[in-house]
């Protein structure tokens, strides 16, 4: 007989006998409480068990029992009934009894049939990819951290607990004193609740209190991961800050994307090595957390996510390299120095989003380190992301993603390779266009919004700033010219793309490169890593094919464009650069699409370098 049946059966059996061993003095409590649950309706439930007494209190427990055992049913709704039914220290002892009652008849099936529900597989699974330790007193703490946190049933944490080696008294006691916490949350709010439908409580204290009983399980989550589970691993990878931000980027994004995933080349590879992936879009990094489900990287980031001093805590507390964008500092060491320790490292290499959804160029070639570090590297690639949230469009649209390790470069074969042949390979990797094979079809109203801050110019006449984004149309308000945008982001029923008219204004900047003399009025944010850590003036800044020059009250510099590799920037909003160690930020008082006007005519200025050898 199948042994997915068997199971179901052997479940099935169980629970009917428990059912049956209370039917003739509990059916009238128990099936319209089951009926209320699956309306929601708590008041009804509440007078249910007031009106059945001892008999209530019976169900409590067994409803608990049997919600314990089959994973899928929640357990909050009786906790919560019970709150409102009986004083708190009754349904305190009636929630915590059924609690234990259910977890001992997991146990008794799992260690006495050695089976579990699908859904309990797929939780133990899931367990297991966070657990640490495998002794047992690594799987009672990870027990107590799961029974504090809102993400596993509490079923699914007992059908892993009996599945491993630990003795039933320590399992039976971490059971009972590990759902504490949810307990005395559900049955406050409970009784709260109650208190409110009384008229002795009103409802903004009973949404404080609701609100106060999920801070002090955040609290005691949080204490329990940085002081018990996870000490002794702060401000690396494996740290509780680590672990809660991937947890907490996967619950948010989970949902969000039709993600595909191809780890395949991934197997049997052990850390550190270096990720080097494409950079289509900002939520390129969650792509990546779930490429190395089962490992734990750390991520090389932008600095200037540490200017606020609550940012830069968190990121140094999760292990984080920061980086400053084409700007030379000491993230290659901290790269070294994180594989050393044993961990993998995230880069992406492009430095920043793609404008237009092809490969952008790699300034800051890194080979040379990669090769002094001596680790494998495995190059991924994110497909399908661009036009889901590209840097010009605000907006999210659910799309078509996949991620895949498409190439794993091993510590054997980096050793017979020269720097340059590592840089073409990772070249190579990050060469794509993402308008050549769309995926995603986008049936909406204003496809084309934003786009006219990266079309600042119109590829037809010329003129700048003229371009409109209107609907599905960019509009030249100069010559008249539009082209219509379909739903998969191609032109005029697919005879042009938008990286098709990014060159065309590419090769309009590059014909007045001889004659460049670019000026704007801005304001200007500068960050420091020291406090007071921004400053805010007002200036003007200039640029000519020697040299970028801003000038304010307070202060004036001239940087040679050869040392500008590139301009990090927002669409329609700013550019910025370093100087000295500090970040600035310029925003045009004037028309600010042109911002990528300054970024592309420095890519320019490189590439003409490049073109005559002198870089």
């Amino acid at each position: 007989m199948n042994k997915k049946l068997i199971e179901k059966i052997m479940i099935f059996t169980a629970v009917v006998a428990v059912l049956s061993m209370f039917a003739f003095f509990l059916w009238d409590v128990m099936v319209p409480l089951f009926r209320m649950e699956l309306n929601n309706d708590v008041d009804g439930a509440r007078a249910l068990l007031e009106s059945r007494g001892a008999a209530g209190g019976a169900a409590v427990s067994l409803i608990e029992a049997l919600q314990m055992v089959v994973i899928f049913i929640p357990a909050e709704f009786i906790q919560v009934s019970s709150g409102l039914s009986y004083p708190f220290y009754i349904a305190f002892v009636l929630c915590d009894l059924g609690v234990c009652l259910g977890a001992s008849m997991i146990f008794l099936l799992v260690r006495t049939f050695r089976f579990g529900t699908d859904k309990s597989r797929k939780s133990a699974e899931q367990i297991e990819r966070i657990s640490a330790d495998s002794g047992e007193r690594g799987v009672q703490m990870l027990m107590y951290l799961l029974f504090i946190t809102p993400i596993i049933p509490f079923g699914a944490i007992c059908y892993y607990g009996s599945g491993t080696r630990i003795r039933y008294r320590r399992y039976i006691f971490t059971v009972a004193t590990g759902v504490i916490p949810s307990i005395i949350t559900s049955n406050v709010i409970g009784s709260a609740a109650k208190a409110f439908l009384m008229n002795a409580v009103p409802l903004w204290l009973l949404v404080l209190i609701i609100i106060l009983m999920a801070g002090l399980l955040f609290v005691l989550l949080w204490l329990f991961l940085d002081k018990i589970y996870f000490k002794g691993r702060d401000g690396t990878p494996e740290s509780a800050t680590a672990f809660v931000g991937i947890k907490l980027a996967s619950l948010w994004r989970r949902h969000c994307q039709r993600l595909t995933v191809d780890n395949e080349k991934l197997r049997g590879l052990e850390p550190p090595f270096v990720v080097l992936c494409n950079h289509e879009s900002f939520y390129d990094f969650y792509y990546v957390i779930e490429l190395l489900r089962g490992y734990t990287p750390a991520y090389v980031i932008n600095h200037h996510v540490l200017s606020a001093p609550v940012f830069r805590r968190i990121y140094k507390k999760a292990g984080a390299i920061p980086k400053k964008m084409f700007y030379p500092d000491t993230a290659g060491v901290k790269i070294l120095r994180t594989l050393k320790k044993g961990y993998p490292v995230v880069v992406f290499p492009e430095g920043r989003l793609s404008p237009d959804g092809r490969g952008s160029a790699i300034v800051e070639d890194a080979a040379a380190l990669y090769k002094r570090a001596g680790a494998p590297i495995v190059l991924a690639n994110i497909r399908g992301a661009y036009f889901s949230c590209p840097k010009w469009r605000g907006s999210f649209y659910r799309s078509d993603v996949s991620i895949s390790a498409v190439r794993v470069i091993t510590a054997d074969e980096l050793r017979a390779m020269s720097a340059d042949e590592l840089s073409r390979a990772i070249g190579d990797s990050m060469t794509y266009n993402e308008s050549e094979s769309p995926v995603n079809r986008y049936r909406v109203k204003n496809p084309a919004k934003g786009l006219d801050t990266l079309i600042y110019r119109c590829a037809d006449c010329g003129a700048l700033y003229t371009v409109r984004a209107r609907g599905r149309e960019l509009h030249c308000e100069s010559c008249g010219s539009s082209h219509i945008l379909a739903d998969d982001y191609l032109f005029d029923g697919g005879a042009m793309s938008i990286p098709d008219l990014y060159d065309r204004v590419k090769e309009l900047e590059r014909a007045e490169l001889g004659s460049l003399d670019l000026t704007a009025e801005v304001e200007v944010t500068v960050y420091s890593d020291k406090k007071p850590y921004r400053t805010k003036q007002r200036g003007v800044c200039s640029l000519d094919r020697e040299r970028f020059t801003y000038r304010s009250d307070s202060e004036s510099f001239s940087i040679d464009t050869a040392k500008i590799p590139a301009l990090a920037f927002s669409c329609g909003k700013e550019f910025e650069l370093y100087h000295n160690g500090l970040q600035y930020y310029f925003y045009p008082v004037g028309d600010r699409r042109q911002v990528i006007r300054w970024s592309i005519v420095i890519d320019l200025l490189r590439e003409e370098r490049i073109a005559h050898g002198k870089e």
